[in-house]
């Protein structure tokens, strides 16, 4: 890959991000300590700023690997400091996938980062900048769930046990939503560049709505039932048991009142 070349100034981490990594960790030792006197708003917090940070992550892996393939633009846009206002769409990577999760308990994988391709060489190249949002999704859903698998939950308190198997599901949701072959998804950048000439511009027109169309699937019934069920699965081989994943999204939406199943006395 070609030399990488950005400003200092270009990747510096932005205050804002300094802010969020701020929050999750005051609202992360709220729910571990049981500070709040409303658990479930610090397991709100926590969980929905943590989820910030890896949206953000996430676009910040899909600048990085461009600017090692080639596209020295993205510096100067401000993707490399962490920042989400400096997104191309912050509204559609940021403010969509929180709603989407206080809604639908579902990672809603975002997209805001505006890579230059043409600066890029080799087809490769492409497709492991597009993986590399995703990937990401995967790093953390390891690292959320990584005390379950390794049966290190003693002395973990149940909220912070409950937020933490949330996150997770969040991001592993959130993983195979972008993974999928739809066009306007990582998924479809993924093999985009081996498609033929004729099938890209045959697709070219519906990217913009490749996310409207999975997020249509997804209120269908039937396919929102197989997919959590897909979801589960995974959370399931990754340690989290169904109680684990039920209570953290019931202590998330808290405005709802708690669950008789979901105790966090410890």
């Amino acid at each position: 890959m070609t030399t990488a070349t950005a400003r200092r100034s270009d990747r510096r981490i932005s205050p804002v991000f300094v802010g969020i990594l701020a929050v999750t960790a005051v609202t992360g030792w709220a729910t571990w300590t049981g500070f709040a006197e409303r658990p479930g708003v610090a397991v709100f917090l926590f969980v929905t700023a943590a989820w910030i940070v890896s949206l953000c992550l996430h676009e910040y892996a899909h600048a990085r690997t461009a600017l090692h393939g080639g596209d020295i633009t993205v510096g100067a846009k401000g993707y490399l400091t962490l920042n989400p206002l400096k997104y191309t769409h912050a509204l559609l990577s940021i403010v969509l996938p929180v709603i989407f999760v206080i809604m639908g308990g579902f990672g809603l994988p975002g997209g805001a980062v505006f890579i230059e391709r043409g600066r890029i060489p080799g087809r490769w190249r492409h497709s492991v900048i597009s993986a590399a949002g995703p990937l990401t999704n995967v790093l953390f859903a390891v690292v959320c769930t990584a005390p379950f698998w390794l049966h290190a939950l003693d002395g973990v308190p149940a909220a912070f046990r409950y937020a933490l198997a949330f996150l997770a599901l969040l991001q592993v949701t959130a993983a195979i939503l972008n993974f999928l072959p739809v066009p306007g998804l990582d998924g479809y950048g993924v093999i985009e560049p081996w498609l033929s000439y004729g099938v890209k511009r045959q697709v070219e027109p519906f990217a913009p709505f490749g996310l409207l169309f999975v997020f249509a699937l997804l209120w269908v019934p039937a396919v929102n039932g197989a997919f959590f069920d897909v979801i589960h699965a995974v959370m399931r081989h990754l340690g989290v048991g169904d109680l684990e994943q039920y209570c953290g999204q019931d202590l998330y939406r808290f405005w709802e009142g708690p669950s008789d199943f979901c105790s966090v006395s410890g």
